[in-house]
């Protein structure tokens, strides 16, 4: 018959052989981590006095004061104390101060290196001037590129070789502005085409606005340039395999016309495909700029109620394109910077020498107040003086009683200071005018009229 284990592991009686009964073996306790040290003695039977409660120790006869005995255990070595660094020649350790700056070394590498930077200068400073170039590799820096890297690549590509077939000063901001935003609409997501946008714009003195998606935002891009494409003789895509459909058609008047047709013209909602034929539209647009000599920037682009040379078309073309895209990038969350200053000035220009017809066109509708002095067309009139800051800034004088007049410091009557982005803002309808101009001076009603006037050259 088997038993229980007994305290011996053992199977049979209480004592494991005859059945005698003896008290079971309980192990000694054993010592703790911080004992290790000082070990704790064995204690022996009943009575017997413990060592530490002895006086001084005493060292056991035939050994010297501090020499330890066989029984006393050695000293734990403090587990903070490393190997010792290999030893390695200078040209070894030399040959290791790059992955050191890059911490690519092992533990015992480092220790090695570090050791031998304590003693050889030469090394030391070559160590420094590695880790300052490691810092320039990691240094944080804005995922988004610098809008003026692509000026400056083509610049500097350009003042090497020249290109046979160079593209227009006036067409540049055009081909800007539909890169960055083909770029921004590389790098979202399906989902993001789907987003909703606000197109804001001003009719008469009050704002008014339609809303889109993203996806919706390009094919507007993609229509009204449509008018550019017709223009110079290219398939407009109203009118798809027809090379420069007739601006008279019903659809065919103006930016909004067209962008509702087109819309219309879309038995599903739009998607991320409106971007290829955007992108194909505008290359060919540029291409054909590119190749058509000298004369082509004075060819009449129909916009509907008013007409503009191709020059100042692909100017306005590219603000529209800067705009929309800022809206995009609103919609979606992404950071967008505003055109080189170059091309932003180009901008501002265009839409300063539009404010004395705009002006006119108001004062007809009965929206702005009377002229006060008529001049003879091309003669200096009253003015206001348009002073424009940061990037792309400048001073302009706007003719205020008729556009047929010219804009004078000498007949300065009033003055308006705005940042150039703002200004532009004003222009497409995205702020509303009297939160415009930073400062004003001089005559109030020709101050509110001209900004009023800014605000709607705004449209769809």
């Amino acid at each position: 018959m088997t038993g229980p284990l007994d305290g011996d592991g053992r199977d049979g009686g209480p004592d494991g052989r005859d059945g005698v009964g003896r008290a079971p073996r309980i192990p000694a306790p054993r010592r703790a981590a911080d004992d290790a040290a000082h070990p704790a003695p064995e204690t022996g039977p009943p009575g017997t006095p413990d060592p530490r409660d002895a006086g001084p120790h005493q060292p056991e006869p035939g050994r010297e004061p501090g020499e330890l005995s066989p029984r006393e255990p050695a000293p734990v070595p403090d587990p903070s104390d490393g190997p010792p660094p290999p030893a390695l020649s200078h040209a070894v350790l030399k040959s290791l101060l790059g992955a050191w700056a890059l911490t690519a070394c092992s533990a015992e590498e480092t220790a090695a290196v570090e050791a031998h930077l304590t003693e050889c200068a030469p090394c030391a400073d070559e160590a420094l001037r590695l880790r300052d170039a490691v810092g320039l590799l990691h240094s944080e820096r804005d995922l988004d590129l610098d809008p003026l890297l692509r000026s400056r690549v083509l610049e500097n590509c350009l003042g090497r070789r020249p290109a046979r077939i160079p593209l227009p000063g006036w067409a540049g901001p055009y081909d800007a502005e539909t890169a960055r935003l083909d770029a921004l609409l590389r790098d979202i997501g399906e989902p993001e085409w789907h987003a909703p946008v606000r197109l804001g714009w001003y009719e008469g003195d009050r704002g008014v606005d339609r809303r889109t998606t993203v996806a919706g935002v390009i094919a507007h891009l993609y229509a009204v340039d449509g008018l550019v494409a017709a223009a110079l003789g290219l398939d407009d895509p109203l009118h798809p395999g027809v090379r420069g459909a007739p601006a008279d058609l019903p659809d065919g008047r103006g930016p909004t016309g067209r962008t509702e047709a087109l819309w219309r013209s879309a038995s599903e909602p739009w998607t991320r495909a409106v971007r290829d034929p955007w992108r194909d539209q505008a290359h060919t647009l540029v291409r054909t700029v590119s190749f058509a000599g000298h004369g082509v920037g004075d060819l009449s682009v129909p916009y509907g109620a008013f007409s503009l040379p191709l020059r100042d078309a692909l100017v306005e073309r590219a603000f529209e394109c800067w705009v929309h895209a800022d809206d995009i990038a609103a919609a979606v969350d992404y950071p967008y910077e505003p055109p080189a200053g170059t091309h932003l000035h180009g901008m501002v220009d265009l839409a300063a020498r539009l404010l004395p017809a705009a002006l006119a066109d108001r004062r007809r509708a009965g929206l702005a107040g009377p002229p006060r002095t008529l001049v003879e067309a091309g003669a200096p009139g009253r003015s206001l003086h348009l002073e424009v800051e940061g990037a792309g800034g400048g001073h302009w004088y706007i003719a205020l009683d008729s556009p047929a007049a010219v804009g004078s410091p000498d007949h300065e009557v009033a003055q308006v200071a705005l940042d150039g982005v703002e200004f532009c803002r004003l222009v497409a309808g995205r702020i509303p005018p009297e939160e415009a101009a930073a400062g004003q001076d001089g005559d109030r009603e020709a101050v509110r009229d001209v900004l009023l006037a800014a605000a709607s050259l705004s449209r769809m």
